[in-house]
């Protein structure tokens, strides 16, 4: 059993940068593969990105290449989410997610855990 508590969203202006994070509690945490997802209103939730349990393999969605970063600490139980040049498209609910499977997978089966989402809201 995995729980998942995601901080750092907020309202940001385009063009602007936002970090969240996400702590991991549980007696395995620190193996489990973890990432984001978001939902914007209307829409279906969508990956985001990933990263396995060592740090060293991410997976990220097209529409963040370049512009988000993905990263875990080195007790492997928090994950950062680093959001720059951020667009008005990006306003979404963004989930934590967590699973044993990996990094490269997250955007094709849904992982197990969840936390409970916070809103990320970019201004034109």
């Amino acid at each position: 059993q995995v729980q998942l508590v995601e901080s750092g969203g907020g309202l940001v202006q385009a063009g602007g940068s936002l970090r969240l994070s996400c702590a991991a509690s549980g007696r395995t945490a620190s193996r489990y593969t973890m990432g984001w997802f978001r939902q914007a209103p209307g829409k279906e939730r969508e990956f985001v990105a990933s990263v396995n349990w060592s740090g060293d393999s991410t997976n990220y969605a097209d529409s963040v290449k370049g512009r988000f970063t993905i990263s875990r600490d080195n007790a492997k139980t928090t994950v950062y989410l680093q959001m720059n040049s951020l667009k008005p498209e990006d306003t979404a609910v963004y989930y934590c997610a967590s699973d044993l499977r990996s990094a490269q997978v997250m955007d094709i089966i849904l992982p197990k855990y969840w936390g409970q989402g916070t809103q990320v809201t970019v201004s034109s």
